[in-house]
Parts: structure tokens; sequence; C-alpha cells
């Protein structure tokens, strides 16, 4: 597209008091979102400092090896070799750039889908965990998902040891980073991974520990997947926007008149309810050209 074309493309502009309404309502999506996610941040920030306030006020526990209280596995393949429009059942593929500067520890759902069976991939609540110089960075999956490269999957034995056993490796990212290999550290294995030294208190103390903080957990994922809802919200009200502005424009233009080819979304909705594009305020005569 060249400039003058770009300079001359004209675009339906709707009346200031529309104008202003959509800005109050991407406010209050936004203002919302962030409050969500400081408040996910502080319920998984508070299982942080009980985790902590146990590890250094209780009597010495058992060292124990990761590999002995949990299963381990290094993902393969990498997002360029997963297959492209493939139908049927799949799973989250998780990569590590998917994990990394997460605000909690919980994704609602990942970017990337594997053709693998449902019932080869790893089950929900699987930590995905990967590395860089400045740490480990983990999630914990809702759906089944498969690691690619540069991905560990950890599974703790017991379901029950889950919180315990992810606190335990948030409160040892750096040391997770350590047994990593490559210039960036980003070349962590399932192997090395099993070897890491970790606090391992009795039965009682775990499940104490479960039953403390799952309803922080909970709230978490809860806040989580109303963020997403959110998001989703924004996109639609973005794609309805885009929809009224195509109606116009299709309107306005003459039959024999030359059409500006207007780059869209590839997959833009019709109008709920409006035909015309007029109903929500909107009118050709709002239309305005860049000079």
């Amino acid at each position: 597209m060249s400039l003058d074309t770009l300079r001359s493309m004209p675009f339906p502009l709707p009346p200031p008091d529309i104008i202003t309404k959509y800005h109050r309502a991407f406010s209050l999506i936004e203002e919302k979102i962030d409050l969500h996610q400081e408040a996910a941040r502080a319920a998984v920030e508070l299982a942080d400092a009980i985790h902590d306030d146990w590890s250094t006020a209780s009597p010495v526990w058992e060292t124990r090896l990761l590999g002995e209280v949990a299963k381990a596995k290094t993902g393969m393949g990498s997002a360029r070799s997963l297959p492209r429009g493939t139908k049927g059942p799949g799973a989250d593929a998780i990569t590590p750039t998917d994990l990394f500067d997460l605000p909690v520890p919980h994704v609602e759902r990942f970017r990337l889908n594997s053709p693998a069976h449902v019932s080869e991939a790893w089950p929900p609540g699987t930590f995905m965990l990967t590395t860089r110089p400045d740490g480990a960075h983990i999630a914990v999956t809702q759906h089944p998902a498969s690691p690619t490269r540069g991905v560990v999957a950890v599974r703790p034995a017991d379901e029950k040891d889950s919180w315990w056993l992810l606190h335990e490796l948030r409160s040892r990212s750096n040391g997770v980073a350590q047994v990593a290999q490559g210039q960036n550290a980003r070349e962590i294995s399932a192997r090395a991974l099993s070897r890491l030294s970790i606090s391992w208190p009795d039965s009682t103390t775990r499940g104490d520990f479960h039953t403390l903080t799952d309803p922080l957990h909970a709230m978490a994922r809860q806040l989580v997947s109303e963020i997403t809802t959110l998001h989703d919200l924004k996109d639609a009200l973005l794609r309805d926007i885009s929809a009224k502005a195509g109606v116009l424009l299709e309107q306005d233009a003459e039959p024999d008149e030359e059409r500006v080819n207007v780059p869209r979304p590839s997959m833009v909705p019709a109008p709920r309810e409006a035909t015309t594009g007029h109903e929500s305020g909107w009118s050709s005569v709002n239309r305005r050209a860049s000079q």
C-alpha cells in the first residue's frame, strides 16, 4: 500500500459521545483486568509466604531428590514443528515463551495446540517448567498439555503434594536455573531437574499445607479465568467497531467506483443487531478522510 493511498483512505468516525462511551468501556475493562491481576498475584504470594514461614520455623525436614517424589519428562519438538490445521482432539502445546513473565503460575489457555491425542498428553494439574538466567518459570496446566523443547513436565506422585512442590520449586528458582545448560540457561532436562534436592516434610504437614493454600490457588485460577473473559470482551468490542466501519464503507461506495482496498480483520463478525451501522449513532455524515 502506497503512502498516498493510506493518506486518502476514508474511515468512519463515530460522534464524540460514542467515542466517549467506547473509551469509558475500554478503560473500565482495563481497570478491572489490573485489579484481578493484582488480586491473583497477592493470593499466590500469600501462599509463597506461608511456605517460607513453614520452611524456616519448622524442625529440619527430610531432603529428597525431586525425581523421588515426582515424575519429570523433557519436551520434544518446537512450535514450528506442530502441524497446521489439524482437526480432531488435541492438547495445549507449551513452549518456553508461554511461561516467561507470567504474573501467576495459572493460565486459562495457551496459544498453541498439539495434535497429540488427549490421552497421550499430561493431565491437568501438571507443572510446565522452563528456565532462563533470571530463574525458573512455572505454570500449572488446566487442560491436557504437552511440553515442547525447552520445557519440562513435572507431576508429583500424589496430587495432595502439588502445592508444596510448586512453592518449593518457586522458592528454589535460582537453584533450578543453575542446573540448566546453555549460554542462556534455557536447556533444562528432566534428568538434571530430577537430581534437584528439595525439602520434603512429612505427609501430614504436606497435607495441611495443601488444605491451607488450595483456596488461594482456587481464587487465583478464578481471577485468571475472569481476566480471560475480560480480554475476550475487549476483543469483541474491537470486532464490533470494525464491523460497523466496514458496513458504512461498503454502503458509501458507488457501484462503478474503484474501491479503496481497506485492510480488514480476516474474521470480522457482522454487527450483532445493526444492519446499517446507523443504529449505534454511526453515520456516513461522520465519515472523514485524512488529508
